[in-house]
C-alpha cells in the first residue's frame, strides 16, 4: 500500500508538474504527523530508564548519580538530533505557529509556568522537545527572514561543548585554551580586513550592537581621554555622522554613551541606499561651523535592508582630512572579505580605525558571535581598563597581556570563540568563500527571476551588491490601478498580510518593511548555505499563493 511519505516521494521523483496546494499542505500534515509519532515510540522504545520518578537531584553531583545523567543527556542529544534533522527537512514546517496567550496558557502539557516544586525529568524533557517545536526553525533551507539564518553543525558541535566547559574568557587563568583561541582568530580577521596582524587589536563581543558602542566609546577615549574620569562635562559637545540607512545601534550607541541622540548627524544617502560622501563632508562643516566638535563617522558595509556598501574610500579620505575616526559597521558585510570575487567591494575598509564583524550571520556561526577590531594596538586596554585586583593582579606567574578581559565593558563574558574556530578548522578559508559566494548567487538569481516576470516590482534596479533582495509583490487587483495615495495603501498592507498567512501556515519566512518613502517590501535574504535555487523558486510560488487574492 502506498503511504503519504511514498506518494509524496513519488510526486517529487516524478513532478515537475506542480501539485495542488492543498492536497501538498495535507499530505505534508500527515507526513509530519507520521514522523512525530514514530520519534515519540522511538524514543519511548530506546529507553531503560524511567523518568518519570527521577528528579534533577538524581543526576550528577549527586552519589551515584553518573549512570541517571548519563541516560538524560542521551535523551536530551536525541531531542536535539531529532530537532537538527528536521531542521534540513523540506517536509517540515519553519515554524508552528501559536500567537503569545497560546503560549501562555499552555500547550498539549507544555507549561511556561514555574512552580515552587520540583517536576520530575519525564516532564523536563517534554518540555525540552516542547520548546523546539513550537520555535522558529531558523536553521530551515526556507527561512529567509533575518541575517543570522543556517544551521552550520560544526558550529552547533562548538557550542555545545563551550557550555559543557561553562567558563568565562577573561583570564587566561581559567580560559587558557579559549584565550588564545581568540588570539588566533583576531589575527585572521585583521589579515582580512588588511591590517598588519601584530598591529591590530579587538575582542568579541555580544553582537554587533555592543561591538559599535565599542567603537564609539573607544574613538572617544582617543580624541579626549578625559572623558573616562572626568565624564562628558569635560569635553565639548560631541558630533558622530553615520547615513541613514545605517543601524539604530549607533543612536543608541550615543545615547547609552552621554553623547547624545541629537548629535548623532544622519548622512543622506542614495536611492541604492549608500551614503553620498560630499553630503558627509557638508554635515561636518556645517558641525564646525556651529562650534562643535565632529569626531566619529560611521560608514556601513552591508546595510540591513538594502545591503548597501558605503563608498568607503571616499569616506576614509574625508576622514582623513578632518581628522575623525572612521569606523566600518561591517556585521553584516564583513564575511564578503572571505570571498577573492566579493571581498573589493570592500575596498577602502583596510583604512578604518576600527571594524565591526558578525561571523554568526554571513559566515553562519551559531549566535552569537561578533568582533569590534581596532586598528591601534593597546587602545582597548587603555580605554577600558579599571585593573580590578581580584582578576587582574600583575605578578602572575605567566604573561599577563593574555588576561583580556580588562579591554571589555563587561567582566563576566561568554565564549564565542570556539564554535567559529571550530568551524574554521573545518571549512578553512576556502570553505567559508564557496559559502559566501553561494550565497551571493542564490540572491542574484533572485533577483533575475523578479525581474523577468510582472508579479513583482524590484526596489531598486541593478543587480544586488550582497545578498540583500528588496521586492513588492504586486497581487492581481492592483497591477491595472494608476499610481497614487490610493495603490500606495493597499500595496502597503499587502507584504504584512501574506507575512501574516504565510507564518500561520508555517511554510516559509521572509520579513518586510518600509523604507522612507516606499511601503512595505520584502526583504529576502541569503545567509544559509543549506538554501538552493529549488528554495528560491518555491518562496517565489509561495508567495504568489498566499497572496493572488489580495
Amino acid at each position: 500500500m502506498e503511504t503519504a511519505a511514498s506518494s509524496a516521494e513519488t510526486l517529487k521523483t516524478k513532478g515537475k508538474r506542480k501539485a495542488d496546494p492543498l492536497w501538498l499542505k495535507t499530505q505534508q500534515l500527515i507526513i509530519q504527523s507520521e514522523n512525530e509519532s514514530k520519534e515519540r515510540q522511538s524514543g519511548t522504545e530506546s529507553r531503560t530508564t524511567n523518568f518519570s520518578t527521577m528528579y534533577g537531584r538524581d543526576l550528577l553531583p549527586a552519589k551515584n548519580g553518573e549512570e541517571n545523567t548519563k541516560q538524560f543527556l542521551f535523551e536530551v542529544v536525541h531531542i536535539l538530533l531529532n530537532y537538527v534533522s528536521k531542521s534540513f527537512d523540506r517536509n517540515t514546517k519553519v515554524l508552528d505557529f501559536h500567537y503569545p496567550h497560546q503560549l501562555k496558557d499552555g500547550l498539549e502539557g507544555f507549561s511556561l509556568e514555574l512552580s515552587d516544586n520540583p517536576e520530575n525529568l519525564e516532564q523536563l524533557l517534554v518540555d525540552c522537545r516542547d520548546t523546539l517545536k513550537y520555535g522558529v526553525k531558523t536553521g530551515h533551507p526556507r527561512f529567509f527572514n533575518q541575517l543570522s539564518t543556517g544551521l552550520d553543525v560544526i558550529g552547533l558541535a562548538g557550542e555545545w561543548l563551550t557550555a559543557t566547559a561553562n567558563t568565562n574568557i577573561f583570564t587566561f587563568e581559567i580560559s587558557p585554551v579559549f584565550i588564545m583561541m581568540e588570539e588566533i582568530l583576531l589575527k585572521k580577521m585583521y589579515e582580512k580586513i588588511g591590517w598588519p596582524s601584530e598591529e591590530g587589536d579587538g575582542i568579541f563581543s555580544p553582537g554587533g550592537s555592543i561591538s559599535n558602542l565599542y567603537s564609539v566609546l573607544v574613538a572617544r577615549y582617543y580624541r579626549f581621554p578625559e572623558a573616562k574620569t572626568k565624564g562628558m562635562a569635560s569635553v565639548p559637545r560631541l558630533v558622530l555622522f553615520t547615513s541613514e540607512h545605517s543601524h539604530y545601534s549607533i543612536k543608541k550607541a550615543a545615547a547609552v554613551l552621554g553623547i547624545g541622540t541629537e548629535n548623532v548627524i544622519l548622512v543622506k544617502c542614495n536611492e541604492r541606499g549608500k551614503m553620498i560622501p560630499s553630503e558627509l563632508e557638508l554635515k561636518i562643516m556645517e558641525t564646525e561651523m556651529k562650534g562643535f566638535v565632529p569626531f566619529y563617522v560611521n560608514a556601513t558595509a552591508g546595510t540591513t535592508v538594502y545591503g548597501a556598501i558605503d563608498p568607503l574610500s571616499e569616506i576614509a579620505d574625508i576622514c582623513e582630512k578632518y581628522k575623525l575616526w572612521m569606523h566600518v559597521d561591517a556585521a553584516w558585510g564583513g564575511g564578503l572579505l572571505m570571498s577573492r570575487k566579493h571581498s573589493v567591494k570592500l575596498s577602502g575598509i583596510e583604512r578604518a580605525s576600527s571594524v565591526t564583524w558578525n561571523p554568526h550571520k554571513l559566515m553562519g556561526a551559531p549566535l552569537q558571535c561578533s568582533a569590534i577590531l581596532v586598528r591601534e594596538k593597546g587602545l582597548l586596554q587603555l580605554c577600558n581598563q579599571l585593573c580590578a585586583d581580584y582578576l587582574f593582579q600583575p605578578d602572575k606567574h605567566y604573561d599577563v597581556s593574555y588576561d583580556t578581559g580588562d579591554k571589555a565593558i563587561q567582566c563576566g563574558r561568554h565564549v564565542d570563540v570556539f564554535k567559529f574556530w571550530l568551524m574554521w578548522k573545518a571549512k578553512g578559508a576556502e570553505g567559508f568563500e564557496v559559502q559566501v559566494n553561494k550565497c551571493l548567487d542564490n540572491a542574484e538569481y533572485l533577483y533575475n527571476k523578479l525581474k523577468q516576470r510582472v508579479d513583482f516590482k524590484l526596489v531598486f534596479d541593478g543587480k544586488p551588491e550582497h545578498s540583500n533582495v528588496c521586492f513588492w509583490y504586486i497581487p492581481p487587483s492592483l497591477r491595472e490601478l494608476p499610481n497614487g495615495q490610493e495603490r500606495s495603501k493597499r500595496l502597503h498592507e499587502v507584504a504584512p498580510r501574506i507575512k501574516a498567512k504565510m507564518m500561520e501556515e508555517g511554510t516559509t519566512m521572509i520579513g518586510y518593511q518600509p523604507q522612507g518613502e516606499n511601503v512595505n517590501f520584502f526583504r529576502c535574504v541569503f545567509s544559509n548555505p543549506a538554501t538552493s535555487k529549488a528554495d528560491v523558486d518555491f518562496l517565489i510560488e509561495e508567495i504568489v499563493r498566499l497572496g493572488n487574492d489580495l
